[in-house]
């Protein structure tokens, strides 16, 4: 049995939908498992040994020139060719649906009450009802096992292998990491502003825990907010830009991770490292907590139905707080 699973991006929801990986795999040990992703994000899939092939595409470039469209459609033929016998939709996007039809096979999905963009649902096959506003993690597993003909459980979900794999990372990581403090990992940045604890907040907390606290940046913005904090705390160090292979061999080698609710973060739990997720405007049904994966969420009320960008209430979430459930995860 050969399957392309679609899920283009982005880097949380990508390590969400990877959860199936290793249970279609303990059900059908000879089935090869292709995966259709944007190419900025094929580096997270790399080195999966559940993964036959990683397929990529540049779609979101699409917008800034279209004359790239030909040599995508092409690239898509080309994966045509490897006659699947099913391709799941794991994302439910329209974009991702049109790519999944383009492959060939008869396509699975989520159905039009459970997905975002409905007209996604009008190009499957099979279609998967699951409420939208239920647990993210147990969505994807759904969404990946119904049509393969058996169920991912929350109990096996809660004693997962560790899922993200890397090779030798082209930056050397020890000189970062500390032999005599506990190494904590600050995840600072996000998608939208709302989503992000304020930057004083992550320092309360470093000089709370007077660990060896490493700052992950991503972008310009992001890497001047985390030179700032280094000025203004000793226990503060600001990595060099890593790629997502590097990335995950530092969450590897980490004692653990604190962030917004972003794809690094979710990489800790992928990966079986502690973590505190930071909630504010997004709902704590995105994750699943575990002994040592813990999250904090503001006191706002979230509608998952329609995120409020504006809500800051992560603000309100007391770097004491952190601390204690920190120090907790220590030990």
């Amino acid at each position: 049995m050969k399957i392309a699973i679609v899920r283009l991006s982005a880097l949380g929801d990508l390590v969400h939908s990877m959860i199936g990986l290793q249970f279609i795999k303990a059900k059908y040990p000879d089935c090869q498992i292709d995966w259709l992703v944007e190419s900025r994000y094929a580096e997270l899939l790399a080195d999966h040994p559940d993964i036959h092939q990683v397929l990529t595409l540049d779609i979101k470039a699409l917008k800034h020139d279209w004359r790239g469209f030909n040599q995508q459609l092409q690239k898509l033929k080309t994966y045509r060719q490897h006659h699947y016998d099913l391709v799941i939709d794991a994302q439910g996007l329209l974009k991702s649906a049109i790519c999944a039809r383009l492959l060939g096979a008869p396509v699975a999905g989520f159905n039009a009450d459970s997905i975002r963009e409905r007209a996604a649902a009008w190009l499957y096959q099979r279609k998967i009802a699951y409420p939208y506003d239920a647990n993210t993690i147990d969505r994807n597993a759904k969404v990946v096992s119904e049509p393969l003909g058996f169920s991912i459980t929350p109990e096996q979900i809660h004693n997962k292998q560790a899922f993200l794999f890397y090779h030798t990372p082209e930056i050397e990581l020890e000189p970062w990491l500390s032999a005599t403090q506990k190494n904590v990992l600050f995840v600072i940045g996000s998608t939208w502003p709302s989503r992000n604890y304020p930057a004083e907040h992550f320092i309360s907390v470093a000089n709370q825990l007077k660990q060896n606290s490493l700052v992950l940046w991503g972008n310009a913005d992001e890497k001047a907010s985390a030179e700032a904090m280094a000025k203004q705390s000793p226990a503060i160090r600001v990595l060099p830009k890593l790629s997502l292979n590097a990335l995950k061999a530092l969450i590897a080698s980490v004692d653990l991770v604190i962030g917004n609710d972003t794809g690094p973060t979710h990489m800790a739990w992928a990966m079986n490292i502690p973590s505190i997720t930071l909630f504010g405007p997004t709902p704590v049904s995105r994750v699943y907590q575990t002994a040592i994966n813990k999250v904090l969420k503001s006191p706002s009320e979230v509608n998952p139905f329609k995120l409020n960008k504006q809500d800051f209430s992560i603000n309100q979430i007391k770097a004491e707080d952190v601390v204690k459930v920190a120090q907790g995860l220590l030990g």
